[in-house]
């Protein structure tokens, strides 16, 4: 805090001022001196010569002293007009050092509050550098725990790249476990093939030991046998079945809702093999027809049986009417050989005949069955079989699997007779 130190203004000392004396006058010697002292005038006109110089010598010496008084009291009023001034002035500046007194104590107060917080300040610091201290070793740790989170990271990341890799594979190998929707219809189809000849060995008493349960199993999955392979045979002899059999989205949404049910699988094509291998090994087929045979005339069964299967001309000359069921297995295996031979031209498997056997068993719908027509459809299932068109259809699809881009596929050559026999 600043203090002012005011020092009182002394007036000025007043100057000795000296009184001038009184000159008392000069009076004229009288006529009695004169008369009473005659022999002494010269001698005091003499004396009042000096006594003048002396007179005079005062009066100077007399305007010298008021000259000079006046002078002092011009000075003296100077420095009283300076003293009433410096009067003034102490107490503009008494005001001023009190009014700085006022606002001097405020900063003083804002001083000590601003040390007070500085204190607090610097206190709250010692302890934050107390706390991190302790705080260094925990971060210290956390850099730690963060570098072992970083190299389990990189782990985890080498593990999920080797797992998408599997995934990878094993979705190949998934897409290859399902059926297509060509490949799905062939299973309905061979379901219904095997459905058909059980029920007919039921109706026969041919394996009765084993064909009721193996019809139960095969009509449940195919109830309607023969309606079905008709309509396939139906839809293999119009020219849209070409268009609609390339269509990758029908074929995709097949799949999707087959994988979805289960049933579109390729356990689902094995069974059915199976089934159809068992079927030729107890020689059903060939039992169903010679009952049918034997039903219609039973002096010729042996005879037409054989030349079915004979790969020469027949040998009755004219045709004889079938009865109701063989021309039903007629139409049966006519539909089913339009069916394989349309998906033969489609996916140019045996592309020199496929076009030729195509057009001759739809040119064989619609007219009514003879003997004849038994003969050609045996003959036209033996020779399905002999060139493998079934197995080379499944390759070719399955290429397709593997190589979508492809729209076409070679021809293969047909299965020997040893792949065959296996």
């Amino acid at each position: 805090m600043m203090s002012v130190r005011t020092t009182p203004s002394v007036p000025p000392s007043k100057p000795s001022v000296r009184t001038p004396v009184a000159i008392p006058p000069i009076e004229p010697p009288s006529s009695r001196i004169i008369k009473r002292f005659p022999p002494e005038i010269p001698q005091l006109n003499s004396q009042d010569a000096g006594d003048q110089r002396e007179a005079s010598a005062l009066r100077d010496e007399l305007d010298m002293v008021q000259e000079e008084n006046e002078i002092l009291l011009d000075k003296l009023r100077h420095a009283e007009e300076r003293r009433e001034e410096s009067v003034a002035r102490a107490r503009e500046l008494e005001k001023q050092v009190a009014s700085l007194g006022e606002g001097v104590s405020l900063e003083a107060k804002l001083l000590s509050r601003k040390e007070a917080a500085l204190r607090q300040r610097e206190a709250a610091l010692k302890a934050a550098k107390q706390r991190t201290d302790g705080r260094d070793e925990e971060v210290a740790s956390l850099r730690t725990q963060i570098e072992n989170f970083k190299e389990e990271a990189i782990t985890a990341v080498e593990q999920l790249r080797e797992a998408e890799a599997e995934t990878k594979a094993l979705k190949s190998m998934t897409q290859r476990m399902i059926l297509t929707q060509e490949e799905m219809e062939e299973v309905v189809l061979k379901r219904c093939w095997l459905a058909r000849y059980w029920g007919l060995a039921v109706q026969h008493g041919t394996c009765a030991d084993i064909a009721v349960s193996k019809h139960e199993l095969w009509s449940a999955l195919a109830p309607l046998p023969f309606e079905v392979v008709i309509s396939a045979g139906q839809k293999a002899r119009e020219e849209s079945w070409e268009r609609a059999s390339g269509d990758p989205d029908r074929s995709k949404h097949a799949r999707e809702l087959s994988d979805l049910t289960g049933e579109g699988n390729i356990e689902t094509m094995l069974s059915v093999e199976m089934g159809l291998r068992e079927l030729a090994s107890l020689k059903v087929e060939d039992a169903v027809v010679l009952a049918l045979a034997q039903q219609r005339r039973p002096n010729m069964v042996q005879q037409s049986i054989s030349d079915s299967k004979s790969p020469g001309d027949p040998k009755f000359i004219e045709a004889f009417e079938l009865s109701e069921d063989e021309a039903e297995d007629v139409l049966f295996k006519e539909a089913w050989l339009t069916y394989f031979w349309r998906r033969a031209k489609v996916h140019g498997v045996e592309e020199d005949i496929a076009e030729e056997r195509l057009q001759f068993w739809i040119s064989r719908s619609g007219q009514s069955p003879t003997s004849h027509d038994a003969v050609d459809v045996e003959r036209g299932l033996l020779e399905l079989r002999k060139l493998g068109i079934e197995q080379q259809l499944w390759e070719a699809s399955r290429r397709e699997i593997d190589f979508p881009s492809s729209t076409t596929v070679a021809n293969h050559k047909p299965a020997t007779d040893s792949e065959m026999s296996s």
